[in-house]
């Protein structure tokens, strides 16, 4: 079957950039990794999750992907709906918007100037700054 489809293709295992290059434009992804479901719930890209069960539920209430299974005809069913453009947009979920670096600075600063002015660091011992 697999020789008649054009467009597939099996690849050895690729390098993290090219990996994500190559799903951002695939029209569609087959998986069977949490990993990887929200990575095209990310990219906007339609995931089958080849297994029965996820641990990233998030990614099938919000994102692109369906958990359908691994029998061929249910494959190739939702394959093929993805394949010719019938699939949900999908959204990102909250949070997932790219911020977290500068959430994460932003609470580290905050709790670093909060332990300043106090003078103590957590745990009560004496915050050391390069100014002490």
């Amino acid at each position: 079957m697999i020789g008649y489809l054009a467009n597939l293709r099996l690849v050895d295992p690729l390098p993290y950039l090219d990996f994500v290059q190559l799903m951002a434009n695939a029209r569609c992804v087959l998986t069977d990794s949490g990993g990887i479901q929200e990575e095209t719930t990310a990219l906007g890209v339609p995931c089958l999750t080849l297994r029965e069960n996820t641990e990233r539920p998030i990614t099938v209430s919000r994102g692109t992907n369906r958990v359908i299974g691994v029998e061929p005809a249910a494959i190739y069913a939702h394959w093929r709906r993805a394949a010719d453009g019938a699939w949900p947009k999908g959204e990102l979920p909250e949070l997932w918007d790219g911020q977290a670096a500068q959430r994460i600075v932003k609470i580290l600063l905050s709790d670093t100037l909060s332990a300043q002015g106090s003078g103590q660091g957590e745990g009560g011992g004496p915050v050391w700054t390069s100014g002490s």
